[in-house]
């Protein structure tokens, strides 16, 4: 199982940003600690090309971006203010993704540690997203025909609406996303298939909705690829989710989706996602969760 890491990840923010920027310094630590990976699993992603980029993302976007020329109204959409070194490490995360998506082909699982930036459009960022590293890497896998059908399972508890946006009409990339109904974005794009969740699910419910969906997506896609997305603001403890699913259920959760790629032989690039609880140890427990799970089934 190989682990994408590189210490840009942990971006510093202005005092009291809300974005839990600090997880990723500790998640690979943690796994370090536990025995969950060791040193010789870490791999050190390098930037992206840029022909890489623009396979994916406007080219007047990505000038604002490499120029640093987003205005203050864009800079508050993405939530994030823009420097060289946020630009770099977006580009570093999706090479970061591609890199899992490389491996994973051939060794079955790979997880970055950031990434899943799925608020990302072509040609704007939003909600902390200024690339989106799956779409990157699905275009870069359909392009190098790597791949033939790609399958992304968004289970961030914010819909995926940059890259159902992205691969609208594109039957080479289905994307599913199963998510809040109530929550950010407000206005929702349309993905291949969409599962708004209601306030206050809990395990059970959310559980079984999931039990029922990966069957059909397995069945009616036929991914021989899959990006999947373990955000873990699905927690009781977050402060922005708005569902009631417990450390353990996030966990079964993640338990499920990797047994069922197993099962079926589908490979799988992982990307973390969002977790926004008041506790940073309930958002690192929970990612190091899924990666712990990945060891395991993989």
């Amino acid at each position: 199982m190989l682990i994408a890491f590189n210490p840009i990840y942990a971006h510093p923010l202005p005092e009291g940003h809300r974005f839990p920027m600090v997880k990723y310094e500790l998640i690979p630590a943690q796994l370090l600690r536990e025995g969950i990976i060791t040193e010789s699993q870490i791999l050190i992603p390098a930037p992206l090309e840029e022909d890489i980029i623009l396979q994916t993302h406007a080219p007047h976007y990505w000038q604002q971006l490499k120029q640093q020329t987003l205005t203050d109204k864009e800079q508050r959409r993405i939530g994030l203010p823009q420097s060289p070194e946020l630009t770099l490490r977006e580009i570093v995360i999706s090479r970061g993704t591609i890199d899992c998506a490389l491996h994973a082909l051939y060794h079955g699982v790979a997880l970055n540690v950031a990434g899943g930036t799925h608020h990302a459009f072509a040609d704007r960022g939003e909600g902390f997203c200024l690339l989106n590293d799956f779409a990157i890497a699905a275009n870069y896998l359909l392009s190098q025909r790597l791949v033939k059908q790609v399958l992304i399972i968004d289970l961030d508890v914010h819909q995926g609406n940059g890259t159902a946006a992205l691969f609208m009409g594109n039957p080479q990339v289905y994307t599913f996303s199963m998510h809040g109904a109530h929550n950010y974005p407000f206005h929702k794009e349309t993905s291949d298939w969409d599962v708004p969740l209601p306030d206050g699910m809990n395990d059970n419910d959310y559980l079984r909705t999931l039990r029922d969906c990966l069957p059909v997506l397995i069945d009616e896609v036929k991914p021989d690829f899959v990006f999947y997305l373990s955000g873990v603001d699905i927690l009781e403890t977050d402060r922005y989710g708005k569902l009631k699913v417990s450390a353990q259920g996030c966990l079964q959760r993640d338990e499920l989706v990797f047994s069922t790629l197993k099962k079926h032989g589908i490979p799988c690039a992982v990307a973390m996602g969002g977790g926004y609880s008041t506790q940073i140890r309930d958002i690192v427990n929970a990612h190091c969760n899924t990666f712990k799970a990945a060891g395991e089934i993989f």
